[in-house]
């Protein structure tokens, strides 16, 4: 049984997006789109650099993204005022009511994913999870201290 988990763990996140794609797609959201605007609305300051790091795309993969959100007009992007080398990324008001629909499509996910799971479950699921997690920052703390050889 405990070999499983892994594999369910692993599986969640990749299930969570493709519901989340295809209930997107009419909004004229690939999976980099949404998952960027979701980024960008929950940062105070963003940035190119940061949101490449966060979302896990290569640079030129994000001034694509970033491009095609521009020509939809969601984002636009800006001279940093400190180092006019960086750009800050801002939320056009035209992204607002697109990102209420983002967050009402995964709301709905959610809740159908959690059917079934009372409040104490997920409770005690995060709590899990929590664990695991902790264990496996440990894990990755130990072995970057110590390579193998």
């Amino acid at each position: 049984m405990a070999s499983t988990i892994g594999f369910r763990i692993a599986r969640l996140p990749h299930l969570w997006r493709s519901i989340l794609d295809r209930r997107l797609a009419p909004l004229g959201l690939t999976q980099t789109r949404w998952v960027t605007l979701y980024h960008l609305a929950s940062w105070r300051r963003p940035s190119a650099v940061r949101s490449r790091r966060v979302i896990g795309v290569e640079a030129p993969s994000l001034v694509r993204t970033l491009g095609q959100l521009e020509e939809q007009g969601l984002v636009e992007r800006r001279a940093c005022d400190n180092d006019r080398r960086s750009k800050r990324i801002y939320l056009t008001p035209a992204a607002m009511p697109l990102l209420e629909q983002i967050d009402s499509v995964a709301q709905q996910a959610r809740k159908e994913m959690f059917a079934g799971l009372s409040e104490e479950n997920l409770e005690q699921l995060n709590e899990w999870l929590a664990v695991i997690e902790a264990n496996g920052l440990a894990i990755q703390a130990r072995d970057q201290d110590n390579p193998a050889s």
